[in-house]
């Protein structure tokens, strides 16, 4: 499968994988100069880059396992949905969890994504659906 992609910013870089077996492609920052990100501060990280999706997939935005671990940094609405239909600018939402600034350089890989087929769904309103054994038990309901 092959996703067109635009470069709206000079420093913007395609996706990229960084081993073979990788699901995602990881995202950079397309930033002139140093983000600092403070902690319990949240800010918007420009890719410089637009996508043109095939219909039926979608591309979802995550988190760097390696940010998360060291520095407590994550995207904010994990997992951060691309539609089929947007032409604008991808940022990524990341947050500090952490107790230091974090601080992006330009390039410097922010997220990663990873494309997804989407199933074709119809929802069907009926007057009753079947019982589990869960039955309508929610959060926390199975156990630790």
């Amino acid at each position: 499968m092959k996703i067109k992609v635009r470069k709206l910013h000079p420093n913007a870089q395609l996706p990229a994988r960084q081993t073979i077996g990788s699901a995602g492609f990881d995202l950079s920052a397309a930033i002139d100069e140093l983000m600092v990100i403070k902690p319990g501060e949240t800010r918007l990280v420009p890719t410089g880059l637009a996508f043109e999706i095939t219909g039926g997939y979608e591309i979802q935005i995550r988190p760097r396992s390696g940010l998360a671990l060291k520095n407590q940094v994550t995207v904010l609405n994990s997992p951060g949905t691309i539609d089929c239909d947007f032409r604008g600018e991808v940022g990524v939402i990341l947050t500090n969890l952490g107790k230091s600034s974090f601080i992006i350089h330009p390039g410097d890989r922010i997220a990663q994504i990873v494309v997804q087929k989407l199933p074709e769904v119809e929802f069907i309103e009926v007057a009753k659906i079947e019982n589990t054994v869960r039955g309508d038990g929610a959060f926390g309901s199975t156990g630790v």
